[in-house]
């Protein structure tokens, strides 16, 4: 049983439908039906108006999202353990032509508000410092935390208050809605975010993600990012078929039902290993304690994860399984401990 990524799982039977569906001639690139409505989809899924593209990677997103919001002398303030910061090769550097990460460090791989503040307040108003231009949270964080709908508005707060632009990174941003119970629109755009990069891929797709456009500026940041996405290559002449999947997850709950899944599989195992936890689950990731010989006898049941610094290992559950499919190995994490 695999339990490396939700990056590895096979694709849901509801998005290759979607993709054969739109198997048929239309307009090339984002002048299809299906990308027409994306727009639409994600209004009525947010419950405000929105702006909507499809882009091909999680990393094109958050890059591009950042570079709508920072100028190249800017700084982003950031976890120091963010996916921007630690695994996307300098892609928010690349396509904001040199912008910083003010990398911060927070308990779960979570911004405290109090730090950001703390932070701003120590950059002096002069030229010859970086200036913070933005704010970006992962959702769920890298530590699989959920930010509540209070914890992100008060971020969202502190981006009103210094005139930030406020990014939040949903590659799992379904997981922690899932989890929250809470409207999305509570963790988006009525707590202060400004782009949203929305999840698809660890979430039952095969290529592309979505991004998120809220507020006044929607319209235009939406345009400037359609022609980053273009500059950097990422403008598919098929788009359709990201279109149809994204259309897939979020016109009839799909995006939900999976994530659901997932944490149900989640919640599973942190039962089974609560006496070594390293972190609360939230979402759809464990982190726990694991010596080098209970890793090793885990593996030769069965069961891939990857290590996770010394004495660690992540298990990361997805849409395809759910309580019940996950039990041989809540036993076997159970039986260590025996």
């Amino acid at each position: 049983m695999h339990f490396f990524s939700d990056n590895a799982t096979p694709v849901c039977p509801e998005v290759m439908a979607a993709m054969a569906s739109a198997d048929r001639p239309d307009h090339g690139y984002d002048g299809d039906q299906w990308s027409a409505r994306l727009n639409g989809a994600f209004s009525d899924l947010f419950g405000t108006e929105t702006q909507a593209l499809w882009i091909a990677t999680g990393t094109a997103a958050n890059s591009i999202a950042l570079a709508c919001l920072c100028p190249p002398y800017g700084g982003v303030i950031c976890h120091e353990e963010a996916h921007i910061v630690v695994d996307e090769c300098g892609a928010p550097g690349f396509y904001t032509h040199g912008a910083s990460l003010m990398a911060l460090p927070g308990e779960g791989a979570k911004l405290a508000p109090e730090a950001v503040r703390e932070r701003l307040e120590a950059i002096r108003p002069d030229v010859h410092q970086v200036p913070a231009r933005a704010i970006s949270i992962t959702q769920a964080s890298e530590y699989g935390l959920a930010y509540t709908p209070g914890e992100v508005a008060a971020l969202g707060a502190v981006a009103r208050d210094h005139g930030l632009g406020f990014h939040m990174d949903g590659a799992r941003f379904a997981n922690a809605v899932a989890y929250l119970g809470c409207h999305p629109g509570d963790v988006t755009w009525r707590a202060g975010v400004d782009i949203l990069s929305f999840g698809c891929v660890k979430n039952g797709g095969m290529i592309g993600e979505a991004l998120v456009f809220f507020g006044d500026q929607a319209r235009a940041r939406a345009a400037e990012a359609a022609r980053w996405r273009k500059r950097g290559g990422h403008l598919f002449s098929k788009g359709r078929y990201l279109a149809a999947q994204i259309l897939a997850m979020v016109e009839d709950g799909l995006w939900l039902r999976n994530a659901r899944a997932a944490n149900a599989a989640a919640q599973a195992l942190a039962a089974a290993a609560e006496a070594c936890l390293l972190h609360p689950v939230e979402a759809n990731e464990l982190f726990i304690r694991l010596t080098g010989g209970e890793a090793a006898a885990l593996r030769g049941q069965g069961f891939d994860f990857y290590d996770w610094g010394e004495g660690a290992a992540r298990l990361v559950t997805n849409w395809s399984q759910d309580a019940a499919s996950v039990q041989p190995l809540a036993e076997a994490l159970r039986a260590l401990r025996a």
